[in-house]
């Protein structure tokens, strides 16, 4: 190993230490587990308290972003982009990486690109899951994601896929480009939680929600349309099961919330709970552990971390059927169709499964996140693909 520094910037994820978030763990993890110490990471944090800091051996800098409703995270990417190749001219850095996560700077990159390849410069791109296909956003949005896409794959020297079905698509799609594409999982682990069943944090939340260990199923992940939380609770209600469902989602001043109530009256029926928030990594492990079942009703985007989540640490995982799901969780899981008495006939089927069937899903879920899911191993294959460069 040569006593040289392997410079990598890492831009797009809110920053570290992660609060929460898919890109914000993964930069985390892939410091946390660094091995090759001749590479130096870089981290861009979106309005953190210091100009610049030091965490798990990364230099974290600070950019300042305004309130500009969802051009919001563009300009995150550009003046971090800037920033990245102001600081490798200003140091003459040789040979540096940007690894930009998600495609939201299309439009832009050829510009900053010329200024790269000038200086030597690699650009890397995470090109995340289908984001221009998100129910959120209004038809010019959704336009200005798939432009953007096509631009970043146009101009990235490496595409780095968290997904097999995303490295496919990419592939197809962009064809015309001859895309570099490499895959990479996104990690879990699967380490229990520190609560003990006693914990008074976990007792007391058990308490104020009137929720019982192994007496729920559970769902953990942004209140939005395309991940079928109307399907789940609809299904959910027909179903004939004692149990509670459990939504740890963010449901304030979220107007989905309301045309749901509308639509299906599920606060008529009292074993669904929405719950708010959990931000307490150890109370929300230990809450994941405690489920009788995980739900899981995504169906736009690559590898889901909530879904690696699941996976490692609760028992018996209930999945929508699409190819991202199946990619990850192979024989570890149960899978459910979007039509009536989809998932209601396998909640009432579930419920009666014996404890040695459950334990058998159990093991080949863990053995998923254990083979093709840990940090450490994917932390080596990034590094790998950092020093190839060099």
């Amino acid at each position: 190993m040569s006593s040289e520094k392997k410079h990598v910037f890492i831009i797009g994820s809110k920053g570290i230490p992660a609060q929460y978030g898919g890109f914000e763990t993964f930069v985390e993890k892939l410091t946390e587990y660094q091995k090759d110490e001749s590479i130096q990471y870089y981290v861009a944090c979106m309005n953190a308290k210091r100009k610049r800091f030091k965490h798990n051996g990364a230099k974290c800098f600070n950019v300042t972003v305004p309130d500009v409703g969802p051009a919001k995270a563009v300009y995150y990417d550009i003046a971090a982009l800037k920033w990245c190749i102001g600081y490798i001219k200003a140091h003459d850095i040789q040979d540096a990486v940007i690894y930009v996560l998600a495609c939201r700077i299309g439009p832009f990159i050829g510009h900053f690109k010329k200024q790269m390849d000038k200086l030597g410069v690699h650009l890397y791109v995470n090109p995340d899951g289908h984001e221009w296909l998100r129910a959120k956003w209004n038809g010019l949005i959704k336009k200005y994601w798939k432009i953007s896409e096509k631009l970043m794959v146009k101009h990235a020297e490496l595409l780095i896929c968290d997904s097999m079905n995303i490295e496919k698509y990419i592939q197809e799609e962009y064809k015309q480009y001859t895309p570099n594409t490499t895959f990479i999982a996104y990690g879990a682990d699967i380490t229990k939680s520190k609560l003990r069943d006693d914990d008074q944090k976990l007792v007391d939340w058990y308490k104020k929600f009137n929720v019982k260990p192994k007496g729920f199923y559970l769902v953990v992940g942004r209140f939005v349309p395309e991940n079928n939380y109307e399907t789940m609770v609809r299904e959910f209600m027909n179903s004939d099961t004692d149990k509670d469902f459990v939504l740890i989602t963010n449901v304030e001043q979220n107007k989905f919330y309301e045309e749901l109530r509308k639509k299906t009256g599920f606060e008529k029926d009292k074993r669904i709970k929405f719950v708010g928030t959990v931000y307490d990594q150890e109370l929300l492990k230990k809450i994941r552990e405690d489920a009788y079942g995980y739900f899981h009703g995504h169906e736009v985007g690559g590898t889901n971390p909530s879904l690696l989540e699941a996976l490692g640490s609760t028992q018996l995982n209930l999945l929508l059927d699409v190819g991202f799901n199946r990619e990850v969780a192979e024989d570890g899981a149960i899978y459910w169709k979007k039509g009536n008495g989809g998932l209601s006939g396998l909640i009432d089927e579930v419920d009666k499964l014996q404890e040695e069937q459950i334990k058998k899903l159990e093991g080949k879920a863990k053995n998923r996140i254990k083979t093709s899911y840990n940090w450490a191993k994917i932390t080596e294959l990034y590094e790998a693909s950092f020093l190839e460069l060099f």
